[in-house]
């Protein structure tokens, strides 16, 4: 694979910054802050690893992980399809070697960033108009824009993975598992759409597949907030089923 000649140094790089961090906002699931106006990587605008002031919030078209990044005079915008999977090879490989959460913390951050890399304009426009919209609590009018987002650009993981959560949102379950095995089609390592699988399998009384599903998303990111316990809590349920 072709890779940009910085970008094994810039991904290590990268992931050698974790410094210690402030706790992490309760999460709700797939990963997100309940009640939290989403920005477009998926993240609150303030959350630790983001800090920014509302005045530097990414406008319509612009892509979050790209104008954080430099606003901290990083180039982390990938120039092809191939430099930021071969970025985010590099990141899973950090992340899942993390020595703790605090430098787990900004290394799931850039990843974030990376998913919701989009080369749209347009979609760059529905996934912020979604965003905003969830923050409204506007359901419906965000599932229209991500409807759009997963018509015109089908391969865009992020734009499954955050219709799954509108779907979940409104108690449709069956349609939040679809959208969210689609997106982990597209992206097996999307730890926040193994999440709220997990989840949904797990509040739906599959708690064998649910115990699967986080063992699996815990040899990616070992430091996702809240995972480690339920996997433990379910392995005690589960105990003496054959897993």
């Amino acid at each position: 694979m072709r890779q940009s000649p910085n970008l094994v140094a810039f991904a290590t790089a990268l992931a050698l910054t974790a410094l210690a961090g402030t706790s992490a906002p309760a999460q709700d699931v797939f990963g997100l802050p309940p009640d939290a106006e989403q920005g477009l990587d998926g993240a609150p605008p303030n959350s630790p690893g983001i800090a920014l002031p509302d005045s530097a919030a990414p406008q319509d078209g612009e892509d979050a992980g790209s104008a954080r990044a430099e606003r901290k005079g990083v180039d982390t915008d990938p120039k092809d399809p191939q430099d930021r999977d071969a970025m985010l090879a590099e990141l899973y490989v950090h992340l899942s070697k993390a020595h703790d959460a605090a430098q787990a913390a900004p290394i799931a951050t850039t990843i974030e960033g990376l998913w919701s890399f989009t080369e749209s304009p347009t979609i760059g426009v529905l996934m912020n108009r979604a965003y905003k919209a969830l923050g409204d609590d506007r359901n419906e009018l965000a599932l229209k824009m991500l409807d759009a987002v997963v018509e015109l650009a089908p391969a865009y993981a992020e734009g499954w993975s955050r219709r799954a959560y509108v779907h979940y949102r409104q108690n449709d379950f069956d349609r939040a598992v679809g959208d969210l095995r689609r997106a982990l089609a597209l992206e097996p390592n999307h730890f926040k759409a193994l999440d709220g699988l997990a989840r949904i399998l797990s509040e739906s009384g599959q708690k064998k597949s649910a115990l699967k599903v986080y063992e699996q998303l815990l040899r990616i990111h070992p430091y996702m907030p809240g995972a480690k316990e339920a996997a433990d809590e379910l392995r005690v349920e589960v105990e003496g089923q054959g897993i």
